[in-house]
């Protein structure tokens, strides 16, 4: 009942919403760790919308003094929110055990989405202070995983942190995500298999998140490009069209063909070949449905800036926490407007067209 409701109001009232927000994503920090080749942090494109919001804020890493605000907020306005700790790299946060403690203090849940290579090293502080769900990004076995990452201990060290978790409790979720690119296309199954004997709980393949220049241009050129401007992003060193698509379909099939003992998810679901052809050779073609996150989801900077959705999303404040609390940000003028403009487009802008938050 609760989910129908919120999508009468969805639709019937974008721009006011009678509930609160289901996640707050946490960038916590404004650095990473790895050189990833498909991420415009691991690039160095300072000048794209998703590296400006991952590692364009000051000070480097969220006070805790913001974070303790922002759990003390939610404790009073929103006790089910759940906390996502995600950007940049949460492992090498430098209040990262203090956060968990107080978080885990107020009855909050969090999870971490992370690179794990500093898994190992954090492992107990994690178990201690109760994260629930670790969700682990891995492009690849050992050594295509490694070349993506810039790191030649990458994989090995994420798989040993998990495993030194694991060894402890089981009462941490794993849920590996795993983005297609050029350079892995051809190992989805050899992924798959490695996992098989890890007690995950979901395997997922992500198709690439990316906008062409020309899609941010074409975006920039309407009535809401000024007000929601859009870059070109994470295409710096990866070309989606150079993808092998009768191979990656042969390696989505064979997956699909198997029994794993974890959820396996491909995001977004692609079956035909005009679906391949449209996601990778006509990004301008719209594929999805329309952003739920910007109904559920909102991200916290590290300067107390809040920004729809979460870090792929577009650069505009819609509340700062230090001036105003966390139910006005909600429905701020500037994020109903944002809603409601989205809502009147279809759901989405052309530059949202390959954002994960889309299918």
């Amino acid at each position: 009942m609760n989910h129908l409701l919120k999508k009468i109001n969805q639709k019937v009232r974008p721009g006011k919403l009678h509930y609160g927000p289901s996640w707050i994503v946490l960038g916590v920090n404004n650095l990473c760790n790895l050189h990833c080749k498909m991420c415009d942090v691991g690039t160095q494109s300072n000048d794209t919308n998703f590296a400006t919001n991952l590692v364009g804020t000051r000070p480097l890493n969220m006070p805790i003094e913001l974070f303790k605000k922002t759990v003390d907020q939610c404790a009073k306005y929103y006790p089910d929110v759940k906390l996502g700790y995600a950007f940049t790299e949460p492992l090498i946060y430098k209040h990262l055990e203090e956060s968990l403690e107080y978080a885990k203090r107020h009855n909050l849940y969090t999870s971490i989405t992370t690179n794990a290579l500093n898994l190992r090293l954090k492992a107990d502080a994690l178990i201690e202070h109760g994260v629930a769900d670790l969700f682990i990004s891995l492009d690849g076995t050992e050594e295509i995983h490694n070349e993506i990452r810039g790191h030649k201990k990458s994989f090995q060290w994420a798989i040993e942190g998990m495993e030194k978790v694991l060894s402890k409790t089981d009462a941490i979720g794993f849920s590996i995500y795993f983005v297609i690119t050029e350079w892995n296309s051809h190992n989805l199954i050899d992924f798959a298999e490695f996992f098989r004997a890890y007690p995950i709980k979901q395997l997922g393949f992500l198709h690439p998140n990316y906008t062409l220049e020309k899609t941010a241009n074409e975006h920039n050129s309407l009535a809401f490009g000024t007000e929601y401007p859009a870059t070109h992003s994470n295409i710096e060193e990866v070309d989606p069209s150079k993808i092998d698509i009768p191979l990656l379909k042969d390696q989505i099939a064979t997956i699909r063909s198997r029994e794993y003992p974890f959820d396996i998810v491909f995001q977004p679901e692609l079956h035909t070949d005009q679906d391949f052809d449209n996601f990778y050779q006509h990004p301008e073609i719209y594929m999805g449905k329309g952003c739920t996150d910007v109904f559920e989801n909102v991200m916290l900077k590290s300067d107390g800036t809040m920004i729809p959705a979460h870090g792929r999303c577009y650069n505009i404040s819609v509340g700062n926490l230090y001036e105003t609390e966390l139910p006005e940000i909600w429905n701020s003028m500037v994020f109903s407007k944002f809603r409601k403009t989205l809502a009147n487009n279809g759901g989405y802008f052309p530059a949202c067209s390959r954002c994960c938050s889309a299918f």
